[in-house]
């Protein structure tokens, strides 16, 4: 038994967050790729500097960030920039998710639930995940949602639903789906359940014994040698 990989997804207003939480309340570990992008754009960073060198200082905040807002607008209507700020910033991205999945992997976790709200537009990040759950809430319920969070006219609230892809042909690729359609408690029990499916603590424990064998000689290894170079 080796350690998996879960991608989570979903839409606008459609709950997302509110599943996130409850897998965080049951300890999974969770990866999410939006804080990651924030992360590798920040001032100093390699990605930050590339970003500066092809869209200008005119795109940053007083504090050295970056403008997200007025980063957005130019890549909204200009593909070719979207792809080259994807270019700069989707490999940092991938270092970072790889880095925290090992992270994961030595602490001896059963699965990885990887955060990613593009994840169906952008089909090739699936082949990697063992199963895909989408967070789906029926249209309806979608939109007024938005409407409440967001204050926005049914017109704007439509037009922002219609720029992604809908929920229901997400749905036909996911392998498991979180309907979120109703209250919280329903959605956290479909959460348990497919906790329940997932981790499977037994058939991974001679895994997570034989990592915490190779830690333990590690570190026994290292206390031989410290005693040794200060005595």
């Amino acid at each position: 038994s080796t350690m998996f990989l879960v991608g989570l997804s979903g839409g606008i207003a459609s709950g997302k967050s509110t599943v996130v939480a409850v897998l965080r309340e049951l300890g999974c570990a969770v990866i999410d790729a939006d804080v990651i992008a924030r992360q590798v754009v920040q001032p100093h960073s390699k990605a930050h500097q590339q970003i500066l060198q092809h869209f200008g200082t005119e795109i940053l905040l007083e504090n050295g960030e970056i403008n997200r807002e007025a980063l957005g607008n130019i890549i909204f209507s200009q593909p070719e920039k979207r792809r080259l700020l994807n270019s700069i910033t989707h490999p940092e991205i991938l270092k970072e998710m790889l880095k925290q999945i090992l992270k994961y992997f030595v602490l001896g976790y059963r699965y990885v639930i990887l955060d990613i709200p593009l994840l169906f537009e952008t089909h090739g990040l699936t082949r990697f995940m063992k199963y895909t759950v989408l967070v789906y809430c029926d249209p309806p319920t979608q939109l007024l949602r938005l409407m409440r969070r967001s204050g926005l006219g049914v017109a704007e609230a439509e037009a922002r639903i219609s720029s992604q892809l809908p929920l229901d042909e997400k749905r036909q690729w996911a392998t498991h789906v979180i309907d979120n359609s109703r209250d919280r408690e329903s959605t956290r029990q479909q959460v348990l359940r497919l906790h329940a499916r997932l981790e499977d603590s037994l058939d991974f424990l001679w895994a997570r014994l034989a990592v915490g064998t190779a830690v333990a000689g590690l570190g026994g290894l290292v206390f031989i040698l410290i005693r040794h170079f200060i005595s």
